[in-house]
């Protein structure tokens, strides 16, 4: 158990496979001028999560705390952040990628990265959403600007980000395509998903024309095939680093467009989020929750790639 100056918290000290994963004990964060501690109920587990701790990514080497997703209660505020009272239910998105650490007991966060968690849902499905909404937010709403009668299609729409991004889409009016293998098919259509195409059995870049923006939620050469089904104008926006510049100057010469959009902590991006939950437009649909402690099997059972929806840690 935790005294009041610690907290657990899951960290590891080498880089690795989910083993190098353990709870410690670490010093309770103080929150500091305009930031909020708090109480984490619920944290969202991304590929983010098990990507940074097989490689390193932007945080370079261990030891570290993952987790940007959270939802919980206030616990304490710095100086100036006069938004939030101790009591009051949040959620949002850490800073991404430096302000990590939401796998814990309790983390500090920029007040300006949470807002309120709506009454109608629990911290489990709260703390499902930020990272994958936001992300799903910022490119087709804030980069891509997608509106009524446009056609979207998304790359691995059963995915944590894919069917966040379906139902947003379906919020702004869109025609929404989605592609995932054929067992998910009917998922996607309960989320509003227009057209289903099933990837193993079929090529997209054969049987889908004139879309207006495709989401790239997989990398690879998905980026530069997709943007062979683009309309004249349109765009490709990728959620994973692009690397090299081919997919940049074929787009060019396609007369289209691609861009990589990097997600971060956002409070007008999470107020909207929170308005789609609380209007019954947006939910994530949680593919099992772990207790804290068994962060490691949250990470195993999310390398296989294979889940539909949400990986969530609880902490009691």
């Amino acid at each position: 158990m935790s005294n009041v100056n610690t907290m657990r918290a899951i960290s590891q000290d080498v880089l690795g496979g989910p083993e190098v994963l353990r709870e410690v004990q670490v010093e309770r964060p103080e929150p500091r001028a305009n930031e909020v501690l708090v109480r984490v109920r619920a944290a969202g587990v991304n590929p983010t999560d098990w990507k940074h701790r097989a490689a390193g990514l932007f945080l370079g080497e261990p030891p570290f705390v993952l987790g940007w997703d959270v939802s919980g209660v206030v616990e304490a505020v710095g100086f100036g952040a006069t938004d939030f009272a101790p009591g009051e239910e949040v959620f949002g998105l850490l800073p991404y990628p430096y302000g990590h650490g939401s796998h814990a007991e309790y983390v500090v966060a920029p007040a300006r990265a949470l807002v309120r968690k709506p009454a109608g849902i629990d911290h489990v499905q709260a703390g499902a959403l930020p990272l994958v909404a936001l992300t799903a937010w910022q490119a087709l709403v804030e980069h891509a600007d997608l509106r009524p009668g446009q056609r979207v299609l998304i790359h691995a729409a059963a995915g944590g980000v894919g069917h966040v991004a379906v139902q947003i889409a379906k919020a702004r009016g869109a025609y929404v395509i989605g592609t995932a293998s054929a067992g998910k098919h009917e998922f996607l259509r309960g989320l509003g998903a227009d057209e289903v195409i099933d990837y193993r059995e079929t090529d997209f870049a054969e049987a889908v024309k004139d879309v207006d923006v495709v989401l790239d939620t997989m990398g690879g050469d998905h980026g530069l095939r997709s943007l062979r089904v683009l309309r004249p104008g349109g765009q490709v926006v990728s959620i994973l680093p692009v690397t090299g510049p081919e997919l940049y100057e074929e787009a060019e010469r396609l007369g289209v467009r691609a861009a990589f959009v990097l997600v971060d902590a956002d409070r007008a991006g999470m107020r909207a989020v929170a308005e789609l939950v609380e209007a019954g437009r947006l939910r994530a649909t949680v593919a099992g929750t772990f207790p804290l402690a068994d962060a490691a099997e949250a990470h195993a059972l999310g390398d296989t790639g294979r889940t539909t929806g949400k990986l969530v840690l609880t902490v009691d």
